[in-house]
């Protein structure tokens, strides 16, 4: 980070929160901060982390230890595969409707071959995507 885009950087949080770093500036529809850079949206707790600690290593995510998505304190910050980060938080297999459950809402077995797990780690009734796919096909 030059030192331009750092200045702009630390100009962008306010510790609050215990020891947060808050991002009070743009934040995504998902929380996390953003930071404008040389005609890029980039996310600002990575900014933080790569100024701060390292580099994020190849197919890591940044999971924020504290739950604070617009954190950038790089000591709440611990790369993670995504598998992992989804196990630690509060979405996708972790969510009460979610965890565990052996049918989906149309009543579909989430199991076996109807069960596709996808990269974040949301499961997906097989039957159910088909019948999103068809019907946004139909509209086309």
């Amino acid at each position: 980070m030059n030192e331009k885009t750092l200045t702009r950087f630390l100009s962008k949080f306010a510790k609050t929160d215990g020891d947060c770093w808050t991002w009070t500036a743009t934040a995504d529809h998902k929380g996390y901060g953003r930071l404008g850079v040389s005609g890029r949206t980039l996310m600002a707790h990575r900014l933080s982390y790569e100024h701060f600690v390292a580099p994020i290593p190849p197919g890591m995510q940044l999971d924020h230890l504290c739950r604070n998505r617009r954190c950038v304190n790089p000591a709440h910050l611990e790369p993670v595969t995504g598998k992992e980060n989804v196990r630690r938080g509060n979405t996708g297999a972790n969510l009460p409707n979610n965890d565990g459950r052996s049918r989906c809402l149309r009543d579909h077995p989430l199991s076996g071959d109807n069960l596709y797990i996808k990269p974040n780690g949301r499961r997906v009734c097989r039957q159910c995507e088909r019948i999103r796919r068809r019907a946004w096909q139909a509209r086309q």
